[in-house]
């Protein structure tokens, strides 16, 4: 009856984020509450959810204090130069343009959030696309690809999440998949390379889209005047004279993330405090600069927590354990010894197909339980699991790729035709360097 309760609730639980009946948090708080009073642990629901939440606090820290630092490093102008660089890069070609569109996603997704970083692409790039004649598709299919495997950084939402279900350490489990990661990275800088040849061919043989011929008018996309431009050079927000101090701190800050100096959480939280004394050291600024994140903040520390209410009954209820035994029984014992693998590749569908919060909170838990009980390491299918994380930004259920369709003023259709056939090509190379690596195993 648990496991049957467990696998209703699960169901539940994606359908109704997956068919938008409810957001995620209202779900990942609501289902669980329902179901585990149906199974009569009412009396226990406190403690489960309090312990839930003490797992978890960690992560939501680091979470907090990543977007604010980010934040504000956007904010004071840290990525203007690489911006603008890029730009002046491109010189009127192709391949230099579609090349730097893939550098610049790459170092701006390291904020960790998709929607800031496609704001900035589509404000630098975009007129450049228009002005050469080359289809702002290659644009959003290249940035979605790139910013998804930046995107598995342990601030951003897939490792978050990946490492919030399983209780993990996201530093212990981000750190050992960089190089499957750069690998991924450089297949999409390879393709991009193959794909800058191709237009640079195309332009040789029509003569040269007139300067602001083809360019959005000056209130649309690229001109800053509907309220997106996160680059706009006048923003009161802008410190151009501490951006070598920023740059410094920044990667002094990333190196010890790799290092491992401190835990992620405590470097976040001292990088954010410098951060936010040198660049506003005024009370009203540093107000305006924690105000201007508080949304993005509230809506991912607030997943977190809520988060510990559904694995908090998962694992209170005995849901989880119960549920692996059957799929244990069900699956062939020649299997088990490629478990990690087969999680590995069923990521890739199951991060397209669902939501990022549906698979790690719905989905992974399951998986690990089974692997636990067939001696493979829940760390060791976190990070499988998250090997098939390049094609997720395609992915219908993610908000972020609509604010890029919507600024580049792109097709669905045609971003997905260009770019899916790409995207599972990272994915298989990422797999392969992953199990090269070690990352995932045969047992």
């Amino acid at each position: 009856m648990i496991a049957l309760l467990g696998l209703v609730m699960v169901t539940v639980f994606l359908y109704l984020v997956m068919s938008k009946r409810l957001s995620p948090m209202v779900a990942l708080i609501v289902i669980p509450v329902i179901f585990a009073v149906l199974a009569g642990f009412a009396p226990d629901l406190g403690s489960m959810v309090l312990d839930g939440i003490t797992e978890l606090a960690p992560t939501a820290a680091m979470l907090m204090f990543a977007i604010l630092y980010f934040g504000i490093m956007i904010d004071a102008g840290l990525f203007d130069p690489i911006a603008r660089g890029v730009v002046r890069l491109t010189r009127n070609d192709p391949l230099r343009l579609i090349v730097g569109t893939v550098a610049l996603v790459a170092v701006v997704s390291l904020d960790g959030d998709g929607t800031t970083t496609f704001m900035i692409t589509v404000s630098a790039l975009l007129p450049i696309y228009h002005r050469l004649g080359v289809s702002p598709v290659l644009m959003t299919g290249l940035a979605c690809m790139t910013n998804a495997i930046l995107n598995v950084v342990p601030w951003g939402g897939p490792a978050a999440r990946a490492a919030s279900a399983l209780r993990l350490d996201p530093q212990e489990m981000f750190v050992p998949m960089i190089p499957a990661l750069l690998a991924g990275l450089a297949t999409v800088f390879v393709i991009a390379f193959g794909i800058g040849l191709r237009e640079r061919a195309k332009l040789r043989t029509r003569d040269l889209v007139p300067a602001g011929a083809a360019g959005p008018p000056a209130d649309g996309p690229a001109g800053g005047a509907g309220g997106f431009d996160v680059l706009a050079p006048d923003r009161e927000s802008l410190r151009p004279r501490m951006l070598w101090f920023n740059a410094a701190l920044t990667a002094a800050l990333l190196i010890g993330l790799i290092v491992g100096v401190l835990p992620i959480a405590v470097l976040f939280m001292i990088g954010t405090g410098i951060a936010l004394i040198a660049n506003y050291p005024r009370l009203e600024q540093q107000r305006t600069r924690i105000a201007a994140h508080a949304d993005s903040v509230v809506a991912v520390v607030s997943m977190v927590f809520a988060a510990a209410v559904f694995t908090g009954v998962l694992s209170g209820t005995g849901m989880i354990e119960a549920m692996a035994h059957y799929l244990l029984a069900a699956m062939p014992d020649g299997l088990f010894p490629f478990f990690s693998v087969i999680v590995a590749v069923l990521s890739v569908p199951f991060t397209f197909f669902m939501s990022n919060d549906a698979f790690y909170f719905g989905v992974l838990p399951i998986l690990a339980e089974a692997g636990a009980q067939h001696g493979i390491g829940a760390m060791e299918l976190a990070r499988a699991s998250l090997l098939g994380q390049p094609i997720h930004m395609l992915s219908p259920l993610v908000p972020a790729m609509y604010v890029l369709l919507g600024l580049a003023k792109v097709d669905l259709g045609d971003h997905h035709r260009f770019a899916i056939k790409w995207a599972l090509v990272v994915c298989a190379v990422v797999i392969s360097a992953g199990f090269a690596l070690g990352l995932v195993t045969v047992h």
